[in-house]
Parts: structure tokens; sequence; C-alpha cells
């Protein structure tokens, strides 16, 4: 019986059995796991403050302060909460690329995305912590499906097995925070899957910089989107499973150079080549010298 099943036939919360997995498979108290889940959740809120107030400039230069510049920018293209989540989504994933402290959620390359929209959620809605824990026992519960159906890396999936699967995660999560039905849970899920399917992985330098960071904050307002959509009741037609399965065909079908290499797309162009040679040299010369030995 599926998750989405299982919950509806006894009436259990959905995240009760993500926490029984827990327990069971990994033989953790139920008060360990949760203390935990409180730890994450607190280094993702660091996070996001952390790259909101202090300098996030990486070591090759392609990250510069960009969420603070949109946290400031006197132009508003977005309503004030849409512009503070992209804001915060941003500033997550730069500590991550400037080598701060983050969560995998699922992956460091898609760091950015549960902190920016869990914070805003909570925020906006003026949710308890505990409402948001266990929005996070419900966005692993789906990571674990589509890591065992499909896959959460980058380097097998492409950036749709990343940043898509954090999305995912994150529209679940919203919707069940919002007090959507079961149905509408997986239904934001299959929805964000949908928008996401076939992005690939092309890091500029082999760095998870460029597009990384940009596509942290574009997957956090695809989440926004599809929660929205599925807890208005719309159908996503093709069901949760039948996405998760179609997120793996596009990840084995995707071309290598796609997937993590740094080898086609962006990383491909003029300008990504002429990064990677001065990343290259940047790292020889920080190498010790070791010729007189």
């Amino acid at each position: 019986m599926s998750w989405e099943k299982h919950c509806q036939a006894t009436q259990e919360p959905l995240y009760q059995p993500v926490l029984q997995y827990e327990i069971e498979q990994k033989g953790r108290t139920e008060a360990y796991i949760w203390e935990n889940i409180a730890h994450a959740y607190n280094i993702m809120r660091e996070a996001v403050e952390t790259g909101l107030t202090q300098d996030m400039t990486s070591r090759s230069g392609m990250v510069n302060n960009g969420a603070k510049k949109v946290a400031a920018s006197p132009v508003v293209a977005l309503s004030p909460d849409f512009k503070l989540l992209i804001a915060r989504t941003l500033g997550a994933k730069e500590v991550n690329s400037c080598m701060g402290r983050v969560v995998a959620a699922p992956t460091a390359g898609a760091s950015g995305i549960l902190p920016g929209i869990l914070t805003t959620l909570q925020d906006i809605h003026q949710l308890s912590d505990r409402q948001i824990h266990e929005a996070l026992l419900i966005a692993a519960g789906i990571a674990l499906i589509i890591e065992q159906n499909a896959s959460l890396a980058g380097a097998v999936g492409g950036c749709q097995a990343e940043t898509g699967s954090a999305a995912a995660m994150g529209a679940g999560a919203i919707v069940y925070s919002l007090g959507g039905s079961i149905p509408q849970v997986f239904n934001a899920v299959a929805i964000t899957i949908q928008c996401m399917l076939g992005l690939i992985c092309d890091p500029v330098a082999g760095l998870v910089e460029v597009p990384c960071i940009v596509r942290n904050a574009s997957a956090a307002a695809i989440a926004f989107s599809s929660a929205q959509i599925a807890i208005a009741g719309v159908d996503p037609v093709i069901p949760v499973d039948q996405c998760v399965m179609a997120l793996g065909e596009v990840g084995q079908s995707m071309e290598t150079r796609y997937k993590e290499t740094a080898l086609g797309g962006l990383a491909n162009t003029p300008t990504g080549r002429a990064i990677e040679k001065l990343v290259l040299i940047q790292d020889i010369q920080i190498l010790p010298d070791n010729s007189g030995q």
C-alpha cells in the first residue's frame, strides 16, 4: 500500500509513516528524531540569516552577495513576500557556495530551496516550529520516494533530480502546512515534477555556483506555484508515482555531459570555459610548493 493510501485508510498524520520508518530502519527514538529535525531547521534558518547579513563572495568570484542585492533592490517586480522568498533562497544557497554550514535537503546543490520556502511559509502564516518540523518529515518522505524510484543526484539525473526534488519536497510541505488534503499534497509533488522535468546539470567550472544558485530561487518559486495549484483542487492528470517514474526515465536517457560533468550546457559556453581556466589557475597557485622535497 502506498504512503498516500495508507494514511487515507488509517487516518494517521502524513508524517507518521516517515517517523515510523526512521524509528524502524535507523533504530532511532522518536525524541531523537524530533530533536534532530529541530536542529536541522535551526541550521536552515541560520543559513538564511547568514546569506542576508554576511559577506557572500566565493573564491571563484561568481558569487557576489546576490541575496542581499535582491533584498535591497528598489525596483520590485514581485510582492514583498515573494521577493523575500527569492532573497532567502539565494542567501542560503550562497552560504553553501561560500563553504558555510547548510543542510543538504536533499543535496548541497539544492540546499537553499527548503530554507527559503519554510522560513517564508512560517513567517507568512505564523506557523509553529512543530508544524514546520512535521513538514520537514513529509519532505523527507517525498525525497525517499524519489530516491527509491528515480534519483536525487545531479550526476545521475541532472538538475531535475536535485533542485527538482527539493522543489517537490517543498511543494508537498507547503500544502501539508496549509491544511491541504493528502491527495493535494501528492498532487503538488506531481505538478512540481512536471514543471522541473528535463532540467540539466551544467555547473560552470564544475562549481555548484552558476547556474545552481539562481535555479534554487526559481525552484522555490515553482514549489509555491505548484502548491497553490494543487491546494486549489487542480488535477495534475499524471499521478505522482508516474511523474517520479518519468523523472527517472528522463534522467537515465540524459546525455552524460548534462549530468554534473561540466561538459555541456552553460559550462560549455565561451564564458564558462574562460571561468573554468581561471579557476584552474587559481587552484594551481594555492597548491603548496613541494619542488624542494
